[in-house]
Order: C-alpha cells, then structure tokens, then sequence
C-alpha cells in the first residue's frame, strides 16, 4: 500500500489486520516494486519489518499505483457482459463477436494520478445520462508480465455514450474519477483459488439500495493470466501495469449512478472499495493538485473494512 505521513512524505509498506503499518525500508514507490521479477519482489514484501512503523489513523492511504504504471481493463469477459452491452448497443453482434473471439477486448484506462481509491469520490459525465459501476478484480503485474497481486477496481462507464456508437467507448471509460482501486494490493501467494472467489456490488441511496448483485470469478471467461499476456504483447510496461479483468455485475437498463449515491465493492480474499458519487468534472478538479501534494486529495480515504487489510 501506498500512504502519505504527517509531513507529507509518501512511503510503501504492509498493512496488518489492526491497522499497524509496517514501512518497507528503501522502497519509495510502489512502481519500483513491480520492476523486480517475481521471486525478488515477493523476498522484499517478506523483509518488511515485523512490528508496525506507522499507525492508520496518522497516515493518508493512497491509491496503490505510482510512477509509470498504468491502469488498463477487459470488456466483455462475462456472459453478463455481453447480454448488457447488446441492451444498450444497436451493435450487439459486435459485443458476441468479442466474447466468443480469440482475442480479448483490452483498452486503457487510466494514468496512475488519475486513479482514486477508497472513500474518494468517482464521477459520473456531466453528458451521460445512463452510467454505471463496474466491479472488476483487478490484476497486478510486473515488468515481466508476472502476476504478483491483486486489487479491487471500479471500472465507472457511461452507457448512453459507448452505447450511441462503439467508437466513443474511450470517453465512455476515460474520464476524472472513472477509476478507483482499493487502497491494497493483496499479493498473489496470500489468494486462494481466484474460482472460489466472488465479487459483490451494493449501491446505496439515501438510505436504500437500489442495486445489489454478485457474481463468482468463475463465471470469468478468460483467465487472468491470458488476459495479461495479451497485454504485454504489444508493448513494454517497465514499471508494470494493472488490468481490470471486466464485470458479470450489470444493473438493467433502467438503473443509473446518480451524485449522492455510494457504490460498495467487495471482492473475497482480495478487499472491499467504497465510494460516493459526484457528477462533472468539477468535483474531481482536486485530482490535478494532490499530483504534487498528497494533502489535496479530496476527501482524505477513511477507514477501510476488514476485508481489505490483507496485503501491500
């Protein structure tokens, strides 16, 4: 996990299940981590020092991804998917087309200072008028392609806008406050098997929910580990990548975020994200400032639930 101190330093380390910080000494970003192989990274976690450093509730957790590392996602990789984007989508068969294809649909997502994390608020556009949450798992690789973690991601979409032409799908997914991770990366050697895994979703609204929906990770249709390899395929990532792995979790289409609401992800034996919702680019001007200064960030992310103390 990434956390900012009292002075405003930003440092790398472990949190425990009772909210001790254990710092990693000589490690300034969580970028320079995902350069090691494998073997290297998971001996260097395991150095960490065996009693806390810091306390939770003196630090600011920061989204897990700094320096280079950039976040990308899948689409359609659940027959939940598919049967949402042929709704929304007078180009249904081009969504079959991409389940049932070889080759997965992969696009970018965010830079690592776009990217918002527990308690922080997402965005809707100001010009969608039908969005939605996306709860993914999200995997965290290595300069090598390596699977070396996992995290939570909201993956926030516009469906009027992809829906009106594929074409517009990267301002459909691209925008301030369309990425969140949770504030862990959970190492990949303290998951069981990602098939007994399930992703759950709840939306809240003064005082109700006016969504709730779950799906295992087995309903998952192509693995993570061939997710990735088609990733790092056409390009170099020196300082690693995150790859949002796509969602089974879609409302109808007569369901969208709105600003006030508060969507809640929990992915089992991997954490829990939460956030509200604002609408605009506005509310997410904050983003551009806490590059620099960690203060900025709006609002600071409060305590996360037990589910999500388990790793780096």
């Amino acid at each position: 996990m990434r956390f900012a101190d009292a002075a405003g330093t930003v440092r790398v380390g472990l949190r425990d299940a009772d909210d001790g910080i254990r710092e990693l000494d000589g490690v300034h970003r969580v970028a320079d981590l995902l350069r090691l192989p494998l073997r290297q990274l998971r001996e260097r976690v395991e150095q960490a020092p065996k009693a806390a450093t810091h306390r939770r509730p003196d630090v600011t957790l920061l989204p897990p991804v700094d320096g280079h590392t950039e976040v990308w996602a899948s689409g359609v990789t659940y027959e939940r998917s598919r049967e949402a984007r042929g709704e929304e989508s007078d180009s249904g068969d081009l969504y079959d087309h991409v389940y049932t294809a070889t080759r997965p649909e992969l696009f970018f997502k965010a830079v690592s200072w776009r990217v918002v994390t527990h308690g922080e608020p997402i965005a809707i556009r100001a010009d969608s008028e039908l969005d939605v949450p996306e709860p993914e798992l999200a995997v965290v690789s290595n300069a090598y392609g390596e699977i070396v973690g996992y995290a939570v991601c909201n993956d926030v979409s516009s469906r009027s806008i992809e829906g009106e032409n594929a074409l517009y799908l990267p301002q459909a997914k691209v925008y301030a406050g369309s990425c969140a991770l949770a504030t862990e990366i959970t190492p990949a050697w303290q998951v069981g098997a990602l098939d007994d895994q399930w992703v759950r979703m709840s939306v809240r609204r003064r005082g109700m929910r006016p969504f709730d929906g779950e799906v295992p990770l087995a309903a998952l249709r192509r693995g993570p580990a061939e997710l990735v390899d088609y990733l790092f395929r056409g390009q170099p990532f020196p300082e690693g990548a995150v790859l949002a792995t796509g969602t089974g979790i879609v409302p109808g289409m007569d369901f969208t975020l709105m600003a006030g609401d508060t969507v809640e992800i929990e992915i089992t034996e991997v954490g829990t994200l939460s956030n509200p919702v604002v609408r605009g680019v506005e509310p997410m001007s904050w983003l551009s400032e806490a590059r620099e200064r960690p203060a900025a960030r709006h609002p600071a992310a409060p305590e996360s639930g037990p589910a999500a103390s388990r790793g780096t």
